[in-house]
């Protein structure tokens, strides 16, 4: 039998916001602050719309420090992974990530998440800041049965994010590869050890191309001992492009636009894969029984109830998270769903959203309404994303 999995103890709990290691640089950029799953983040420097702009035309710099970096090593670090998420880490390439979830046993979506196989027996997850704790426990205690270690390593990264058409551009003289590799030859969804150059001297990092914003861009972490200059660094070369510094208000209409899933608004405990279209995330032949997958066998074989689906409106009144979508044309204007995430899009000039709807309303081109304090604005059902960026 395979000794039982050590594990380093989650993070306790905390009372008071924690403070990324960049705040002072962010103040003195004028940033204002929120509390954000635990933790004081710039939400905006100058304005939530030239920041996003800036990000679908040149590049934006994110502090992305507050996401939670959980190491998993060992002999069997990957069946330990396949035992505890959806999907089958084991089956990744070094150099490869992916996306993915922890479920509890009745398929429902405790956290999504992104794994990278850093080595034949290592893999970084990282977290959803406000679930890392959750994830962390989780982790441990489906790896127990496993010759596998879990380690809470979120207080040892800064991440950093560069996102935009210009990033690639911005960054390449500052990241060596190994091997003398071309960063731009980094594919979507992978990831490599990288050499970062500082104003003095240098740091070692990990360096991701996965993206949340609908456009091109990387993600860098680094020790956080080298956090200040790396930012330092990264914002310099994106300034030097047409980029600027943006918050958490640009991080959430550019990812929006581009349908991607907040947990917490899209995905709760409360919906499953299939209920908001990441089935293809799920592995239901893995040879390693893992939580929740019983229950996801079952849910795979039965349509599901309600779906989430884009909504497009008009005029300048954007449908908000919790706000009731309605069939207008049903009996007494029957609730047929409700709003997850809504705003006016910068990029698109009209209303978008997306929500939970009944999925006998959910077809593309449907005519709804969304109730907002009692005035029922036109809607209709489009596919998702909102926003693909040109290539």
């Amino acid at each position: 039998m395979s000794p039982a999995a050590q594990t380093t103890p989650p993070t306790s709990a905390r009372t008071t916001p924690l403070a990324s290691p960049l705040a002072a640089a962010h103040a003195a950029l004028g940033a204002s602050f929120t509390d954000f799953a635990g933790w004081s983040m710039p939400v905006r420097y100058a304005s939530d719309l030239a920041e996003h702009r800036a990000v679908r035309e040149s590049a934006g710099v994110f502090d992305l420090s507050h996401m939670g970096e959980i190491r998993v090593s060992g002999p069997e670090a990957g069946r330990a992974l396949d035992a505890a998420l959806v999907g089958r880490p084991s089956a990744m390439a070094v150099g490869r990530a992916a996306y993915g979830m922890v479920v509890d046993h009745a398929g429902g979506i405790v956290d999504d998440l992104v794994t990278y196989r850093l080595g034949e027996q290592e893999f970084l997850v990282v977290a959803n800041a406000a679930n890392v704790e959750p994830v962390v426990v989780a982790l441990a205690d489906r790896c127990r049965p496993f010759d596998a270690h879990v380690a809470d390593e979120t207080a040892r990264w800064a991440l950093i994010a560069v996102q935009g058409p210009v990033a690639a551009a911005a960054l390449a003289p500052l990241l060596a590869l190994p091997g003398g590799a071309a960063l731009d030859g980094l594919r979507y969804y992978r990831s490599t050890p990288a050499t970062l150059a500082l104003a003095q001297g240098s740091t070692e990092v990990l360096l991701a191309r996965t993206g949340y914003t609908g456009e091109d861009g990387f993600e860098v972490f680094v020790p956080v001992a080298d956090a200040v200059p790396a930012w330092e660094a990264l914002l310099g070369a994106a300034r030097a492009h047409g980029g600027v510094p943006a918050g958490l208000a640009c991080r959430d209409t550019l990812r929006l636009e581009a349908g991607m899933p907040l947990y917490g608004h899209e995905l709760t405990t409360a919906t499953d894969p299939y209920a908001v279209g990441l089935g293809r995330v799920v592995a239901l032949d893995k040879d390693v029984e893992s939580v929740g997958l019983a229950a996801l066998r079952l849910l795979a074989a039965e349509p599901p109830a309600r779906v989430l689906v884009g909504l497009r409106g008009e005029g300048r009144r954007a449908p908000r998270a919790g706000y009731a979508v309605v069939d207008p044309l049903g009996a007494d204007g029957a609730v047929v769903g409700e709003v997850t995430s809504g705003a006016l899009s910068p990029t698109l000039g009209h209303p978008i959203a997306m929500a939970h709807v009944d999925a006998a309303r959910s077809a593309v081109g449907t005519a709804l309404a969304v109730d907002v304090r009692g005035t029922l604005l036109p809607v209709e059902v489009v596919e998702l994303p909102f926003y693909r960026r040109q290539r």
